[in-house]
């Protein structure tokens, strides 16, 4: 939950699986207890791929999973697609070896109060490898009705479907090309669920509560946070940048947002992915710049 503060620890971790889910996508099991015991929905962890110099920077992963019950909460997920060289060094690295990672790094998603009756709908909307974050998030969220709104290029590349509906939620997948589910973009589906949600009594064009998560592509993400804002529903997005430190040091991932003390649209400021974010909130995100 945001606001919550943990140190970040570098931890030299053994790798306790390494498999490909789909054409270019694996997930990666580490042992790493302080990590897992600490991290939020939404934060993520600074690996080093290979042990020399090559490449010589950390790559950021969301903390797609932790696994373990109490005390015995111990191993860490992630999620990733080969991309890179970084990425491809790390879909060769066996069970067994050890890697370097830093962590829990970055502002997670904000939960809803327990305490809502009913409790809010919440739409959980991802867009390819952007539902890393998403599994986590919906974890925390198992009592709360959840829908969640899968998109993919093609059917083979559909993540995470089964641990979704393991948790409960409801779940409705488009592709691009319509080999699954709905032919079209995540966002065409979100605009029809959106605009199908009940009217708040009394208040013309505003929304019954609904919480709203999003990752994914830049262009998904803009689109759903200006649905959000227009219809006053509350939405929060984990953006996808490039960080080469994780910690707020080297300033490479910027993002312009509102300034917080005036509403003007030309009025902004920057701040960070990995120390503020990568979560924002949809409302805070200027024009195109999510």
């Amino acid at each position: 939950m945001k606001g919550e503060k943990f140190k970040v620890k570098d931890v030299k971790t053994k790798i306790l699986s390494n498999r490909e889910i789909a054409p270019g996508y694996f997930k990666m099991a580490l042992d790493a207890p302080y990590i897992a015991k600490n991290a939020r929905p939404g934060q993520f962890v600074q690996v080093r791929c290979s042990d020399g110099f090559d490449p010589f920077l950390r790559r950021p992963f969301s903390i797609h999973r932790v696994k373990g019950e109490g005390s015995r909460v111990k191993e860490v997920e992630i999620l990733y697609e080969i991309i890179g060289k970084g990425t491809e060094i790390l879909s060769r690295k066996k069970a067994g070896e050890t890697i370097d990672i830093l962590g829990p790094l970055g502002n997670g998603f904000t939960l809803p109060p327990s305490t809502l009756h009913p409790p809010p709908s919440t739409l959980i909307v991802a867009g390819g490898i952007g539902v890393a974050p998403l599994v986590f998030l919906a974890e925390k969220l198992a009592e709360i009705r959840i829908t969640v709104l899968l998109g993919a290029k093609t059917k083979k590349l559909i993540l995470c479907e089964k641990e979704f509906k393991k948790l409960g939620a409801k779940v409705h997948i488009t592709t691009d090309d319509g080999t699954r589910g709905c032919k079209g973009f995540v966002t065409d589906l979100f605009k029809k669920m959106l605009c199908a949600m009940p009217a708040l009594s009394g208040v013309e064009g505003r929304y019954a509560p609904c919480a709203v998560y999003a990752c994914g592509p830049r262009v998904m993400l803009e689109c759903i946070a200006d649905m959000c804002v227009k219809k006053d529903v509350e939405c929060e997005v984990s953006l996808e940048e490039k960080m080469a430190c994780g910690i707020g040091a080297c300033l490479g991932c910027a993002v312009r947002v509102k300034g917080e003390r005036s509403r003007a649209e030309d009025s902004y400021i920057y701040k960070l992915a990995c120390k503020d974010g990568p979560v924002f909130k949809a409302n805070k995100i200027i024009g195109r710049q999510v």
